[in-house]
C-alpha cells in the first residue's frame, strides 16, 4: 500500500475510544489505565511458522505442486481495521515455506471477476485490484520492504527506510534481485462474458535481496520476522465490456477495500509494529509461535510512542514526565519487574524499558525506531 492511501497516525487515535483488549496475554499492564484511550492497537498480531523445505517449489504458478502440501494456509483474511469491519465476501489466503536461499510464497486471491491493466515494472500497482506483501526483518520498524503484484505479474517493488509517519522515503528504483514470481489465472483474465474462480501467485524472494550491506542474512532456527499481506479490491462495473472502478457524484473512485492477513486496525499498512510474526523453523512438527517476552516489553515502549505523538500535537514539544502518561517508573511484565525511563528535548525523545533481573534494555524514538541497548556502549 502506497502514500497515497495513508490515514495519519495521530488522526486515528484522537478518533479511538476505549480499549478493547490490551493483550490477552498474562501480563500486569491489560485493562489498567495507561492504555485507555485506545482501542485494540494492542491485539496480538498473527503469526506463522514457516517450514523449511530440501526441494523448493516451483515457481510457475501452480499452487498445488506437491511441495506447498507441506505448508498451511492462513486463516482468511480480514478488514484492514479488524473487528468493527464486516468480513471480506472474497477469500484470500497465503502459505510460505524456506530454504537456504529464498523465502517461497504462495497466495489464492478468490475473485469472480480477475482484471488487470498494469503492465509496467514499478507502475502503482495497487491502483489495479494487486496482493501485496510487507517484511521487516530486523523487526525495528525501520529498513523495510514492500512487494506488490497484480493479476497480469506486474510488480512494484520498493524499500523504506522507515514508515511514511516519521518521514520515510520510498525507494522505488530499489529492486528485489533475483525474485521470481509466476500467476496462473483460474477463469480468463479481463473477460467480463464469464464467472472466474481468481488467480493464484507464487513467489521466491532471495534473502540476498533483502539482506543490507553485504552479510546476507540468512534465517537460523527460531528466527523470527515481521510480515504482512494486503489484498486490495476495487468496487468495478462493466462498461463496453470492459471493467470500469465505481465512481461519486464528483467522479472520483470509491474508496477501494484493504483485506489483509493480519490486522492493523488502522487503514494503513506502514505501521510495521502491527504486522505478523513470521517465525522460521526445521521442525516439521513445530506449528506453535510462543509471543518473546522482548514484545510484551515493547509493548510499554510504543504506548509511550503513541502518547508522546499526540502530546506534540497538543503541546508541540515531547515530554520527559512519564506521569503525564499515567504512567510509573516501575511496571511488571510477565511477573517480572521492568523498570521505564523516558528523555524528552523539544523535538526528540527517547524511552527506555529494562528488565531488572537481566537488565536488558530496549529503546525507542520519536521515528518509532526500536533497538536493543548495548549494554557496554550505551547505544
Amino acid at each position: 500500500m502506497g502514500q497515497y492511501r495513508l490515514l495519519t497516525i495521530l488522526k486515528y487515535f484522537l478518533k479511538s475510544a476505549l480499549i478493547a483488549l490490551v493483550f490477552s496475554l498474562p501480563f500486569t499492564a491489560a485493562a489498567q489505565s495507561p492504555f485507555k484511550n485506545f482501542r485494540n492497537l494492542f491485539d496480538i498480531p498473527k503469526s506463522y511458522v514457516v517450514h523449511y523445505v530440501k526441494t523448493p517449489p516451483l515457481i510457475n504458478g501452480n499452487i498445488d505442486d506437491p511441495v506447498w502440501q507441506q505448508a498451511q494456509w492462513t486463516a482468511n483474511f480480514v478488514d484492514i481495521e479488524g473487528d468493527p469491519k464486516p468480513r471480506p465476501p472474497l477469500q484470500t489466503n497465503v502459505k510460505m515455506l524456506w530454504d537456504d536461499s529464498c523465502l517461497y510464497i504462495a497466495a489464492q486471491i478468490n475473485d469472480p471477476n480477475v482484471w488487470a491493466n498494469l503492465t509496467h515494472h514499478d507502475d502503482i500497482i495497487f491502483r489495479d485490484n494487486d496482493f501485496e506483501v510487507f517484511i521487516n526483518p530486523n523487526n525495528s520498524t525501520h529498513q523495510y520492504f514492500e512487494i506488490e503484484y497484480n493479476a497480469l505479474n506486474t510488480v512494484f517493488d520498493l524499500f523504506l527506510n522507515k514508515p511514511y509517519r516519521n518521514g520515510g522515503n520510498a525507494m522505488i528504483n530499489w529492486n528485489v534481485e533475483g525474485l521470481r514470481s509466476a500467476v496462473k489465472i483460474q477463469g480468463t483474465l479481463n473477460n467480463p462474458l464469464d464467472t472466474d474462480k481468481g488467480w493464484a501467485i507464487e513467489m521466491a524472494i532471495p534473502f540476498r535481496a533483502i539482506s543490507l550491506g553485504n552479510n546476507v542474512q540468512v534465517p537460523k532456527e527460531g528466527i523470527f520476522w515481521r510480515i504482512n499481506f494486503s489484498r486490495v479490491e476495487w468496487d468495478t462495473k462493466v462498461v463496453n465490456g470492459k471493467y470500469v472502478k465505481l465512481t461519486d457524484n464528483a467522479g472520483h473512485n470509491l474508496p477501494e477495500h484493504n483485506w489483509v492477513w493480519s490486522p492493523q486496525h488502522v487503514v494503513d499498512m506502514h505501521q510495521p509494529e502491527r504486522w505478523g510474526y513470521l517465525q522460521f523453523s526445521k521442525n516439521s512438527a513445530n506449528n506453535t509461535f510462543n509471543l518473546p517476552y522482548s514484545e510484551l516489553q515493547k509493548i510499554y515502549l510504543w504506548l509511550i510512542y503513541y502518547q508522546e505523538k499526540i502530546w506534540y500535537k497538543q503541546h508541540h514539544t515531547y515530554t520527559p514526565v512519564l506521569k503525564n502518561f499515567e504512567l510509573k517508573s516501575n511496571v511488571t511484565i510477565n511477573n517480572y519487574v521492568n523498570a521505564l525511563k523516558l528523555e524528552a528535548t523539544r523535538h526528540q525523545f527517547i524511552a527506555f524499558v529494562t528488565d531488572k533481573n537481566d537488565k536488558i534494555t530496549w529503546t525507542i524514538n520519536q521515528e518509532g525506531l526500536v533497538r536493543q541497548l548495548d549494554a557496554k556502549s550505551g547505544e
